[in-house]
């Protein structure tokens, strides 16, 4: 369904991304882990077209992204990047209308059909007691169901998150999560997602991808990669790993920090 062929992706002189190659199965939540500066987000970027690579290509259903209809592949993907903002006067109700822009026709009129899904995106994201809100005033993790929504409202196939769950506090994360996971769950959206947190990759990923040096060192099942030697090569750390039985996934306690010897 998306996928990258070869793609090399530079900041000046820097490989951030080199050669790398990658299939994302439709239906499916995947979630890009790594240390910082690994080129997650630089990956992410690249995925919906935000960045263009020195070498390579990005597919949508065999077709290279970069030369698809802006509107067209914006009604097949949507992305939530870090921190996104709003004009201090939108409502949630404007900001969510927003994602309809991609459908308009040359008017640029909503119309019923419009008001319709913005409603139902409104209704499955559980805001409608703040619709009239100004999004400034929200909390963080209302802020993020907002723009979820926002993204829902364009009917997207794929959805693209770049850490969605940074500065929120504990109980906000999942609940963004878990609405990530009903999402994928009953719409089929495929979900490509840069986490931190790797327990919480693990609880909500079908497939978790590991960067390193700007490169996939190693994808597959929670199980398959949230392992002591993987968390040790990749983020120098010695940990337990444990077996979360009801969610039927790894889960980890770092031991302590991996010493480095010279």
């Amino acid at each position: 369904m998306l996928k990258t062929n070869s793609v090399t992706i530079n900041y000046g002189k820097n490989h951030v991304i080199d050669n790398l190659s990658l299939n994302i199965k439709k239906g499916s939540i995947n979630t890009l882990i790594g240390t910082n500066g690994c080129g997650k987000s630089t990956l992410l970027k690249a995925l919906s077209r935000n960045l263009k690579p020195k070498h390579g290509d990005v597919y949508l259903n065999s077709k290279s992204i970069f030369q698809l209809d802006t509107k067209l592949l914006a009604k097949e993907m949507s992305i939530l990047p870090q921190s996104p903002t709003a004009p201090d006067d939108f409502t949630v109700f404007d900001l969510v209308s927003y994602g309809r822009y991609p459908h308009l026709d040359w008017t640029s009129k909503l119309h019923e059909e419009d008001l319709d899904i913005i409603n139902w995106a409104i209704h499955l994201t559980k805001m409608e007691h703040l619709k009239d809100r100004q999004v400034t005033t929200l909390s963080g993790g209302e802020r993020q169901r907002a723009w979820i929504a926002m993204a829902l409202c364009q009917k997207p196939k794929i959805l693209l998150l770049d850490e969605p769950t940074t500065y929120l506090d504990i109980s906000h994360q999942f609940e963004v999560l878990e609405l990530v996971k009903t999402l994928n769950k009953t719409m089929g959206l495929t979900i490509v997602m840069v986490l931190h947190d790797l327990n919480q990759a693990a609880r909500y990923s079908d497939n978790i991808i590991v960067i390193k040096d700007g490169n996939i060192y190693t994808q597959g099942s929670p199980k398959e990669i949230i392992t002591s030697s993987t968390l040790n090569e990749v983020f120098n750390l010695d940990v337990r790993i444990f077996m979360d039985e009801y969610n039927n996934c790894p889960f980890f306690i770092p031991i302590t920090k991996a010493v480095t010897t010279y």
